[in-house]
């Protein structure tokens, strides 16, 4: 596992709720979004794809769904960053492979550790 991945991991397991609310590291007076764009990158072929997703929507990229549970960005700079609380999982499996929040901004500090997929949030839908 990798340190940040294992960090994320120990944050998660020492602060019951962590996974619902919005990381501790964000700022305040954060906008929802209806949706995010998630970028994939499959490890094994090289290939990178975005994934757009609105929330609450499950897709399915190779051999793992992600779901988009939530998207928040900062409401007076859009740009800046982007917050998703997001599922991981591969096929079949019960339980998920990755299940917190991925920042724009800090993507190795919430990472999935899956041997063949990786991905990170690009940004939140501000439409």
């Amino acid at each position: 596992m990798r340190c940040a991945a294992m960090i994320a991991s120990i944050v998660m397991l020492c602060t019951p709720g962590w996974a619902q609310d919005v990381p501790a590291n964000a700022p305040s007076g954060l906008a929802e979004s209806s949706g995010a764009l998630l970028r994939g990158l499959d490890k094994v072929t090289g290939v990178a794809s975005n994934i757009d997703l609105a929330v609450g929507q499950t897709v399915q990229y190779g051999f793992i769904t992600v779901t988009l549970q939530e998207c928040r960005y900062p409401a007076n700079d859009p740009s800046s960053n982007a917050y998703a609380r997001v599922m991981i999982a591969d096929k079949g499996a019960t339980q998920p492979a990755f299940s917190g929040w991925m920042m724009a901004d800090s993507p190795a500090l919430s990472a999935l550790d899956h041997p063949r997929y990786d991905v990170w949030v690009m940004r939140c839908n501000t439409d």
